[in-house]
């Protein structure tokens, strides 16, 4: 569990991030905190956030890496990667990285957990330059183990009840659908499963959960912060080349944190806005927002 106090210094910091950002996400807020588990025990959180509309793609990846690559320090660039989008140039120093125009708004895949925690590092600590070693997850060049977010962590791998809440939940009717589109049936109109490839981010528009996210069934199997067995975390929502059966909310899976696949991607999630904390600082009298892991 963790309390996260912002004060007013973080909050400052944070907007000056977020002019400076050359990344931008597509942030869908999850609010009705406090909403009761499925019958699987997961999709409880006791707080507001957000979390990325589409999975992170090729294009804004490739801008991660050209910012922090140049020496593809931690492997996190794979060199399978660009069969599916992303080319690396140039010596190690001065590495550069292309993306393919028709392929920046696939997911990037060929990403490990460890891959996934950077780019949150580099993310929440404004971009450009700044560290992916620290932030949400203090790595120190680490490629394996279990490392969990720290506390203050402002952009970092969801959970699995933040994952599973934006994919199932509904709070119209304080009731959880078995696919990721709020309803308890799914066919290959609305979401990219049983296919050769994966697509770009948001094409099954007719696919959204409650809160309206995509793609959170099928494309690419998403990365989550669940340590489930030994120092595996946890996957969820089936790929492109998956049946139905792997995008259904009773559906767990998990891998080693350095393995990277074709199919392996993720998103990302953060706190809420700090426009949103300031308006609520002056209407309540207080700021807090409290975020468990």
């Amino acid at each position: 569990m963790k309390t996260l106090p912002l004060s007013t210094c973080a909050i400052v910091a944070a907007l000056i991030t977020s002019a400076s950002a050359t990344v931008t996400m597509d942030w869908v807020t999850i609010g009705n905190a406090n909403n009761a588990a499925d019958t699987t025990s997961y999709g409880a959180v006791d707080h507001a956030y957000r979390i990325g509309k589409y999975e992170v793609t090729n294009a804004q990846y490739g801008e991660f890496l050209n910012a922090k690559g140049q020496s593809n320090a931690n492997s996190i660039y794979n060199t399978n990667m660009p069969f599916y989008g992303i080319t690396q140039s140039g010596n190690s120093g001065s590495f550069s990285y292309t993306v393919t125009t028709a392929l920046a708004n696939r997911p990037v895949v060929y990403v490990s957990w460890h891959d996934a925690a950077r780019f949150a590092n580099w993310m929440m600590n404004g971009q450009g330059n700044a560290s992916m070693e620290t932030g949400a997850y203090t790595l120190n060049n680490a490629t394996s183990g279990i490392i969990t977010a720290n506390i203050g962590a402002q952009v970092y791998i969801p959970s699995e009840n933040e994952w599973y809440k934006a994919a199932y939940y509904s709070a119209a009717n304080t009731s959880y659908s078995l696919y990721p589109n709020g309803q308890n049936t799914i066919t290959t109109a609305d979401a990219n499963y049983n296919n050769v490839s994966s697509t770009n981010v948001g094409t099954y528009s007719g696919d959204p959960s409650f809160y309206g996210t995509n793609d959170q069934g099928g494309n690419v199997y998403e990365w989550n912060d669940a340590v489930i067995s030994g120092s595996s975390r946890g996957l969820r929502g089936g790929g492109w080349s998956n049946g139905d059966a792997d995008l259904l909310s009773l559906s767990r899976n998990n891998y080693d944190p350095a393995l990277e696949y074709y199919f392996l991607g993720f998103r990302v999630a953060s706190v809420p806005e700090p426009t949103s904390i300031l308006l609520s600082m002056f209407a309540g009298g207080m700021m807090l927002i409290r975020r468990k892991r």
